[in-house]
């Protein structure tokens, strides 16, 4: 952790029931930085990511903005778009909303055109796209948050192998614009490539 990070979590702790799944963790992340998360299936990844974004409390520990947290400030990217990409909007909804909420414009073609996603589905539903087609709207409506953290739980996880290096290189775009990373992959290469740190849950 450093003076400038824009979100800290001290001493956090997740249990169910008598098990932890991690105990007395710090996690700082920095602006423009990756902060890179490995682990097994089950050793609470996805839970950290859950807690730094405000979605579930740690059974101990905190979280703090040390300038202050603002909407928007923080985006999730899940990795399985289907269980939070809201069905019955259109893909162009998904990818837009953040802007709206906002009440600020935004091109969303183009948003689609960087993250790789064809404009001609925007106006399909979730139904009508692929997992991989899906989780490219949920990057671009990323890109259209302009968020200050970004939480990518195994972000190229539905995607093939060409897709997923254009969506590594847009995360990369990202933490170059200032934004800080925290990236959760089964894919140590890839973490370890481009993190700062790696916290290991293996270890904990």
């Amino acid at each position: 952790m450093t003076a400038d990070d824009l979100l800290v979590g001290t001493g956090l702790t997740a249990r169910f029931g008598d098990t932890a799944l991690f105990e007395g963790l710090d996690v700082g992340v920095g602006p423009g930085t990756v902060t890179g998360v490995v682990g097994r299936s089950g050793s609470g990844k996805t839970t950290l990511l859950r807690i730094l974004a405000g979605l579930a409390a740690p059974t101990a520990g905190h979280i703090a903005w040390p300038d202050g947290r603002r909407p928007g400030d923080v985006a999730l990217l899940a990795q399985h778009p289907r269980l939070v990409a809201n069905p019955r909007w259109t893909l162009r909804r998904i990818v837009a909303e953040p802007a709206s909420i906002a009440r600020r414009d935004c091109d969303v073609e183009r948003a689609a055109l960087r993250v790789g996603l064809d404009p001609v589905l925007l106006d399909r539903y979730p139904s009508q796209v692929s997992d991989g087609q899906l989780q490219r709207a949920c990057l671009g409506r990323v890109v259209v948050q302009q968020p200050r953290v970004v939480l990518c739980d195994e972000p190229t996880a539905m995607l093939n192998p060409v897709a997923s290096r254009a969506v590594a290189s847009l995360l990369d775009d990202l933490v170059a614009d200032g934004a800080g990373l925290v990236l959760v992959s089964h894919d140590r290469r890839l973490v370890q490539s481009r993190s700062r740190g790696v916290i290991d849950l293996d270890r904990r």
